[in-house]
C-alpha cells in the first residue's frame, strides 16, 4: 500500500497510523457494519468471511491475511458499510488510517495521497481478477 513513496512521504503518514491489538477470535470488522478505515497487519493472521443469511449464520472464508496485508479498502472508496467480517486467527496486531486522515493527507501531502489511492486502487484490481478466475473455476466447475 505505500509502495512508492519516499522515506519523507511515509513519515507525514506514519503520523496518522494508529495501531491496535486484537485477541484471536475477536472481530476487526463485522459484516454489515460500518468502517472508516484500511488495516495493515504488523503481525497475526486474519480471516476475511462472508456470512450468509441471518437464519442460516454459516459463512464462507474468502481469504486468509498475514503480515503486510491490508485490508477493508473498499470503505474507504465507496463508503459502505462492510461487505465482509474480519476474525483474528491468532492474535493479531494491526496499525490503521481512517478515511478522515487521508482526507488531511490530501490536503497537506497531495502526492502522498495520489500514490496511497493508487496503490488501494491496484490492491482492489488485484482482488477482483482473482475473484473473477475463481468465479469462472467454479462456474465450469458446475458443468
Amino acid at each position: 500500500m505505500f509502495g512508492g513513496l519516499t522515506d519523507e512521504e511515509l513519515e507525514a503518514v506514519r503520523q496518522y497510523l494508529v495501531e491496535s491489538f486484537y485477541p484471536k477470535g475477536s472481530y476487526l470488522l463485522t459484516q454489515g457494519e460500518p468502517n472508516n478505515k484500511v488495516f495493515f497487519i504488523l503481525d497475526g493472521e486474519v480471516s476475511i468471511e462472508k456470512h450468509g443469511p441471518a437464519a442460516k449464520r454459516k459463512y464462507e472464508q474468502l481469504a486468509v491475511f498475514s503480515h503486510g496485508d491490508c485490508f477493508g479498502e473498499m470503505e474507504l472508496i465507496d463508503i459502505q458499510p462492510c461487505a465482509a467480517s474480519a476474525r483474528a486467527l491468532q492474535d493479531t496486531t494491526v496499525v490503521t488510517l481512517t478515511n478522515g486522515d487521508l482526507y488531511k493527507l490530501s490536503k497537506t501531502h497531495l502526492k502522498t495521497y495520489t500514490m496511497i489511492i493508487l496503490n488501494l486502487a491496484r490492491e482492489i484490481s488485484r482482488r477482483l481478477r482473482a475473484t473473477d478466475e475463481k468465479l469462472v473455476l467454479e462456474l465450469y466447475a458446475r458443468k
